[in-house]
């Protein structure tokens, strides 16, 4: 599990069946691009990031591109709120070991937040690096109009640069 925060009282936390899921479709060697939707509970201040689907097989993918079938993700989204889980954002790989989203990246989940129908203040956007870990990962947040990347927390909920110095060396 990994709790990542912005600085502000709210927290994302990735369960570990989700870094599972990453870490099988990791893009290494030839492998071909993936990606899928990101499904969650809330509580509180905390956002529990449960599931992560995809890709499906009427997905289009090659080494540089991920093209979802929105038909099979409006269906999926259906179904699980069904069982109480919430659609709250996208996951995709790269050929980075840390990764950053294009610009291409940017504009979709824009695009993507403002024409979709939800009551969220923002999406999630995850893009799984070739790293392990939690520098493989870039995870955002996108409101329809800027990405703000969120950070890896301590147990604490403060991220390492929230720290002094001395609390970092000791």
């Amino acid at each position: 599990m990994i709790v990542y925060h912005n600085g502000a009282k709210k927290c994302l936390l990735l369960a570990d069946e989700v870094l599972v899921h990453f870490n099988r479709y990791r893009q290494t060697g030839n492998r071909k691009e993936a990606g899928g939707q990101l499904f969650a509970t809330f509580d509180g201040i905390t956002t529990h990031v449960e599931c992560a689907t995809g890709p499906r097989r009427s997905d289009r993918r090659g080494r540089g591109f991920f093209f979802p079938n929105r038909r099979a993700e409006r269906r999926e989204i259906r179904h699980r709120f069904k069982s109480g889980l919430h659609y709250v954002g996208d996951w995709h790989t790269h050929t980075e070991y840390r990764p950053t989203p294009s610009s291409t990246d940017v504009d979709s989940f824009r695009e993507m937040f403002c024409k979709s129908k939800h009551i969220l203040v923002s999406f999630v956007i995850i893009i799984v690096g070739l790293d392990h870990g939690p520098e493989g990962l870039y995870v955002g947040l996108c409101n329809g109009q800027q990405m703000v990347r969120l950070r890896p927390a301590d147990d604490d909920g403060r991220t390492l640069a929230d720290k002094t110095v001395s609390e970092v060396e000791s």
